[in-house]
């Protein structure tokens, strides 16, 4: 087993530094024999960490061009693997435990046919599923409400096809950091075409159809009553049921499926902007982020969204009463709204309010940020950072240590340091005239500061990670006796980890 390992960490790191290669690349590099690159490659794109995809490779002078399969690693997708259990916890908060059983067939194994994870779920009950259609429909009704709510999606394309790369076609990605700059450009430019040319539809990646009992459930369902059918009806209505049937059929023991990663993101993203709310401002106007969220998630196209959906007053609270139950008011509404800093919008009669989502957002990234450069520089360079913050443009140093009450000297030092490390810009003024002076001022470095904490909190991640398995192997040497301290010791790096990897949500694709 551990031989395996190694195998698939030599074919991921190759993936990883040396980005979108072929079959022959990769056995090149990884220095590994073919048949094994190969069968790591299915491992990995069995558990959705790699993307294949065809493309056209210009061949040289008098060669003809020739069709090449292309291996590219997504690498969010191994993060994710990290964060299963917290996946896990979102689903038994909405869904019954026999969804979250039916996810975890799905971790284990990666992409399978419902067939599949019918049967691999089966496995080891004392009570026989296969005849039990009763238990069995159970089980086809758990994993179509899981579809429905977007926690699993068809696969993609196995092999789809990508234009060659070109800079006319690049796409526009943002990077992981500074220090990962080299994986910018056309490497992440060919992750993210392969990942959207295999993409099925919006349509297609949630559509289902199951053959329970003797109804067949599916998305386009008529709700048509048989019995009112007419007798003129009656042979076109059996040809259309049995046709519905065999796609029942088609798509349980065909089709393939897998966890959507979007989704649980978009809701770990929700959880941290409620959760930020509500320690900035108070526990009802988190109570109405949250209402607003849940009952407009389906309005949601992408993880990256700016605003809320528009809702009248009424459904809000409608929504807060029924998931909350708590009692609230319309004036109760109304306010907490206010405090969100959301304006009511009229169209006709109609009063209907949306929540900046961006803001919210921003404001935690900002506190993020903030926190860094208290415990990185100190007080004073955090009431720097702090006043630039909410001062939003170029500001002189004088102003700066003013505002500040901090003395200039060591106000120009405070710049300096958070200026040649990123977290800040610096413009030279140039006044007209005999002497032309020159005065410097200082921002906010809002297009890499984001970049630049994210890839900071991942490095923060990693050591905590190997802080805990070191914490772990010590623990193991310990006898019985004093291995309660060190689960103490451990149990305090996993609470951090689980905190951090929270914040890392309000970076993650923004």
């Amino acid at each position: 087993m551990s031989l395996i390992s190694s195998f698939l960490q030599k074919v991921c790191d190759c993936l990883l530094r040396k980005g979108t290669l072929s079959l022959q690349d990769i056995t090149r590099y990884a220095e590994l024999p073919s048949k094994v690159v190969e069968n790591c490659l299915l491992v990995l794109i069995q558990h959705n960490c790699v993307q294949a995809s065809n493309t056209l490779l210009e061949g040289g002078f008098g060669v003809a061009p020739r069709a090449v399969t292309q291996y590219v690693i997504i690498f969010e997708n191994i993060l994710h693997r990290l964060r299963f259990s917290k996946f896990l916890s979102i689903v038994s908060e909405q869904h019954s435990a026999e969804c979250v059983e039916l996810l975890k067939v799905l971790f284990q194994h990666g992409r399978l046919t419902l067939e599949q994870i019918l049967s691999k779920k089966n496995q080891g009950m004392l009570v026989d599923f296969p005849g039990n259609p009763k238990a069995q429909d159970a089980l086809r009704a758990s994993f179509g409400g899981l579809v429905e709510a977007h926690y699993i999606e068809r696969c993609p394309t196995s092999e789809p096809y990508l234009a060659p790369f070109s800079e006319d076609n690049s796409l526009s990605t943002r990077t992981r950091g500074p220090k990962s700059a080299k994986l910018t450009g056309e490497i992440e430019a060919k992750e993210q075409g392969a990942i959207i040319a295999a993409t099925p539809s919006e349509t297609d990646r949630f559509s289902f159809i199951a053959d329970i009992g003797n109804d067949v459930v599916s998305e386009a369902e008529t709700g048509r009553n048989p019995a009112n059918i007419l007798a003129g009806e009656k042979r076109k209505h059996d040809s259309v049921d049995m046709n519905t049937k065999t796609s029942a059929v088609v798509c349980e023991k065909k089709i393939l499926w897998r966890a959507n990663f979007e989704e649980f993101v978009r809701r770990l993203r929700h959880k941290a902007c409620v959760a930020n709310v509500r320690t900035r401002l108070d526990g009802e106007a988190a109570t109405i982020l949250n209402a607003v969220l849940e009952v407009t998630w389906r309005a949601y196209r992408k993880v990256k969204t700016e605003n809320s959906v528009p809702l009248s007053v009424e459904a809000i609270l409608e929504e807060v009463m029924r998931s909350e139950g708590r009692i609230m008011t319309l004036e109760h509404v109304r306010a907490a709204l206010d405090v969100l800093g959301c304006r009511p919008s009229t169209r006709g009669t109609d009063e209907s309010y949306s929540i900046d989502l961006k803001n919210i957002i921003e404001i935690a990234q900002n506190d993020e940020a903030e926190s860094i450069v208290l415990k990185r520089y100190g007080r004073n360079a955090y009431r720097v950072f702090r006043f630039l913050a909410k001062a939003g443009c170029l500001v002189h140093a004088d102003k700066i240590s003013d505002g500040t009450f901090i003395e200039k000297k060591e106000t120009l030092k405070i710049l300096y340091d958070l200026w040649k490390d990123d977290y800040l810009n610096m413009e030279k003024i140039t006044i007209q005239g005999s002497l032309q002076p020159q005065f410097l001022l200082w921002e906010v470095n809002r297009r890499s500061l984001r970049e630049l904490i994210f890839d900071e909190m991942y490095h923060a991640a990693i050591n905590l990670s190997q802080r805990r398995d070191y914490e772990h192997e010590q623990e193991r040497k310990l006898p019985l006796e004093k291995q309660a301290g060190a689960q103490g010791k451990i149990c305090v790096l996993e609470s951090s980890l689980m905190k951090l990897d929270d914040a890392l949500m309000l970076f993650h694709d923004f």
